[in-house]
């Protein structure tokens, strides 16, 4: 017994020792500006308008966005299939470790066999039956370290699934409250053409008239009924509009556009002054940029796992059992069997195989490098766009809300010159549709304005944090597995 431990323990010593090969991981440098440059001038957030850590969306202060929102969380498909990418990368770092352990493996034959005679023209054969079990052991030390480089690639695969999640989360969140923000936007604008409707109607019932008492002409009244139709034509567009809204937000709910409605937004949603912070955080708080740094880690770990196959193996082998041809005496002690040894193994020519698994290793490992440059800089772009954005739509829509308060008190002035009949039919088509531009332009700008609102949050990292726990999605919206 002594023997034996004085011939294990230095193959152990020597597995625990063991230096893993390859490169150790360091994180990419980037060069991370003190500040943002379009934050120069920005209002800071009070504290009423600060983002809530996960549910950002409650800054705008919508009921109805809050509870669309908590839905999506529970029954969005693309979620949903990221977060079965996650679990699937978790059991895949499970299988990594799993080469950690030996590998024992029990069996138990009966075996029934003949052999001829040797006799010429005679088939006369000897039967024989023998009884075996056997348990045997296999491991292979993790020497150079190509086990653990293995395990540091699936932890840092698991770690990028676990970010693409919250990526997704994010992306799919921020896609909701665009939707339901152009929804709010479609209805303002339904509203506002309603209202001209029923309005145009009145002036070609009063310019019909005028036309029958000899007082308008009828080129009048056909340019009311020319106004009056392309309006409701404008109505109706917008109704399609809203239509194609309510169905993308059902989808995003995972639910049927079929079975899902959505009634009238009236309540417009606040846009919330967003904290920015400093740039050096948004390695930290977006999870794009956490993916595209984790594939850098795993990518490294590839390196070492590709350079483990340079050095040879050693497998220790161990097994012992019974065998007897009877059954009765099949489990005692003179039948028993059993062996024990170590096997090394090195390759010696393989035509160049592991040295360009090593070469695409490092080129893999270079790509991941500069995607992930890339994405920092596109965050950093994100931001920058985002907040100039901001700070342009709103002064934006300070003017373009002064042009249609001028555009109106012109609308009303002109109608009322119309009906003293003191200016023609043309003057009131003219400032009307000054006012309809005017309209239409502000409902843009406050839509650009929600939207670069949403983008600047999305670029910021939302709620989300790197070292976050992940958050499961709940079991509705996950399909069980058949069988």
């Amino acid at each position: 017994m002594l023997t034996r431990t004085r011939f294990w323990l230095p193959l152990v010593a020597a597995s625990l020792a063991g230096c893993a090969v390859g490169p150790d991981y360091v994180r990419p440098t980037i060069d991370v500006p003190a500040r943002f440059k379009e934050s120069a001038g920005w209002k800071p957030a009070a504290p009423a308008d600060a983002i809530a850590r996960g549910q950002w969306w409650e800054a705008y202060g919508d009921a109805g966005l809050n509870a669309l929102e908590a839905r999506l969380a529970a029954s969005n498909q693309t979620i949903a299939q990221a977060e079965a990418n996650y679990r699937q990368a978790t059991a895949l770092l499970e299988e990594a470790r799993a080469s950690y352990s030996p590998t024992v493996s029990a069996s138990a034959a009966a075996t029934r066999s003949s052999v001829g005679s040797g006799n010429q023209g005679t088939s006369s054969s000897a039967l024989s039956t023998s009884y075996s079990t056997a348990l045997t052991a296999s491991w292979e030390p993790d020497l150079w370290g190509g086990v653990r480089r293995s395990v540091e690639a699936g932890r840092a695969s698991q770690e990028a699934s676990a970010a693409t999640l919250e990526s997704t989360r994010l992306a799919q969140q921020a896609q909701l409250a665009l939707s339901y923000f152009q929804l709010y936007i479609a209805d303002s604008q339904k509203r506002s053409f309603d209202d001209s409707v029923a309005a145009y109607q009145q002036q070609l019932d009063l310019t019909q008239h005028q036309f029958d008492s000899g007082v308008a002409s009828r080129a009048a009244v056909v340019q009311a009924q020319s106004q009056l139709k392309s309006m409701q034509v404008s109505a109706v567009d917008e109704a399609l509009t809203r239509a194609k809204l309510v169905h993308a937000i059902a989808v995003l709910l995972g639910e049927n556009p079929s079975s899902f409605d959505l009634s009238e937004l009236k309540q417009a949603p606040r846009v919330p002054a967003t904290p920015t912070g400093v740039p050096s955080e948004l390695l930290q708080r977006r999870p794009d940029i956490a993916v595209a740094e984790r594939d850098v880690a795993q990518a490294n770990a590839k390196i070492g796992v590709a350079r483990s196959a340079w050095f040879p193996s050693l497998t220790l082998t161990g097994s012992g059992g019974y065998k007897s041809p009877s059954y009765a005496n099949w489990l005692t002690l003179p039948y028993r069997v059993w062996s024990i040894g170590p096997q090394l193994a090195a390759t010696l020519f393989d035509g160049g195989l592991r040295s360009a698994e090593d070469a695409a290793a490092v080129a893999s490992y270079d790509a991941s490098v500069a995607n992930y440059r890339a994405t920092v800089l596109a965050g950093f772009q994100d931001v920058e766009d985002n907040l100039a954005g901001l700070r342009q739509l709103e002064q934006e829509q300070i003017l373009a809300q002064g042009a249609l308060d001028a555009a109106r008190e012109s609308e009303t002035i002109t109608l009322n010159q119309y009906r003293a009949g003191t200016v023609s039919y043309l003057s009131v088509v003219t400032v009307q549709a000054t006012r309809q531009s005017a309209e239409r332009s502000l409902y843009s700008i406050v839509n650009n304005r929600l939207a670069a609102s949403v983008g600047l949050i999305k670029a910021l990292g939302g709620g989300w944090q790197a070292g976050d726990p992940v958050h499961p999605v709940p079991s509705a919206a996950q399909s069980e597995p058949r069988g």
